[in-house]
């Protein structure tokens, strides 16, 4: 199946670019500058797509991001350290981002006569992001075939939806992705926070899945303490 990844330069969107290149047909890779706090996931984007040999799409979406207010992600304010299901990372959410990227994919997709649109959603992010849940993929993938309807024929790819972050660091080596070459943190700094959501989950990710973490982290045992904080409520 001809499919495009949408691929932030994340370990997740580059685990499932990998996935994809090695099961089906993979014809680019779509990334989005939004107006992210920083660019250095996009480039490790573009690493992954010069690896697959596959086309690679940045998509400037800075006057969308500009309006979208309120977030970690794109305003100047703190990022938060911890663990993703604390309450404190909502302030990360930017609103409607994933409705707004996927819709923008399932139009290059249909534009190239692609068969699929692939995002790497998973079950991780169910607690804070209503753009990755389950409901949200399914009514997405409908109104995309009203919306494209006797022009394309769109599929949404999301295998890692109900998994977990263990899960995609497991598919990932099974499909050689290089993991030092993505990028999660949320901070940008000279090598990964180790302290930030995306940080500790990462962290966490591969230690339940029992591989080595190649990432360097700034703090690298935090993610223990953001743990057991989670886990006493």
């Amino acid at each position: 199946m001809k499919t495009i990844v949408i691929c932030s330069g994340g370990l997740d969107s580059v685990s499932l670019a990998h996935m994809v290149a090695q099961e089906q047909q993979l014809t680019r890779l779509v990334s989005f500058d939004y107006g992210q706090r920083h660019r250095k996931e996009l480039d490790y984007a573009a690493l992954c797509a010069q690896r697959l040999d596959v086309p690679h799409d940045i998509i400037d979406l800075r006057g969308i991001g500009a309006a979208l207010t309120g977030s970690a992600l794109t305003d100047d304010i703190d990022v938060p350290d911890g663990h993703y299901a604390e309450e404190s990372m909502r302030i990360t959410v930017v609103p409607n981002r994933n409705a707004i990227m996927l819709a923008v994919a399932f139009g290059v997709a249909a534009a190239n006569d692609d068969q699929a649109v692939a995002t790497a959603v998973h079950g991780g992010d169910h607690f804070i992001y209503p753009d990755c849940r389950p409901a949200f993929t399914k009514a997405f993938e409908t109104m995309q075939k009203a919306a494209l309807d006797g022009y394309a024929d769109v599929s949404l790819y999301t295998p890692f939806v109900d998994r977990t972050k263990a899960d995609i660091v497991i598919a990932g080596a099974r499909h050689n992705t290089p993991f030092a070459e993505t990028w999660s943190c949320y901070k940008g700094g000279e090598t990964h926070c180790g302290r930030c959501g995306t940080c500790v989950e990462r962290r966490e990710a591969f230690h339940l899945a029992n591989i080595a973490d190649p990432t360097t982290y700034a703090d690298p045992d935090f993610w223990v303490a953001a743990i057991a904080k989670k886990d006493r409520g």
